[in-house]
């Protein structure tokens, strides 16, 4: 989020650099079991979703949805859509930013971020 909008400093100044851009960051998962460090490794009977149909009622001037990646659009389908919470908005995939996701290279990783968050 530095390279797109200059949220640096402390937790807490980076986070208000985002909400004056509006945007939310927050992951799909509050809570799983994941033995290693791949998203691959998640144990999915042990997950459970952040309350996406409390914050959607709450702020509901939010009209897109981002991933960070597959996994997290993926997860985001599984747990939050069959709720009907979240499927009146845009979602967009968009590349991981994980340094294991290094098929694409990182400027074109963050043109596409740029292209959908600064853009929109």
């Amino acid at each position: 989020m530095q390279e797109l909008v200059g949220a640096e400093g402390s937790y807490q100044q980076r986070c208000d650099v985002l909400v004056e851009h509006r945007i939310a960051l927050w992951d799909v998962l509050a809570e799983s079991v994941r033995p290693g460090s791949m998203d691959a490794d998640i144990r999915l009977d042990s997950a459970k979703a952040n309350d996406f149909a409390g914050f959607l009622a709450e702020h509901r001037e939010i009209d897109l949805i981002c991933f960070n990646g597959q996994k997290a659009a993926k997860l985001f389908q599984h747990f939050v859509v069959p709720d009907r919470s979240a499927t009146t908005r845009r979602h967009e995939t968009l590349p991981s930013t994980s340094p294991a996701y290094a098929s694409m290279p990182y400027a074109e990783k963050l043109n596409r971020w740029r292209s959908v968050i600064v853009g929109y």
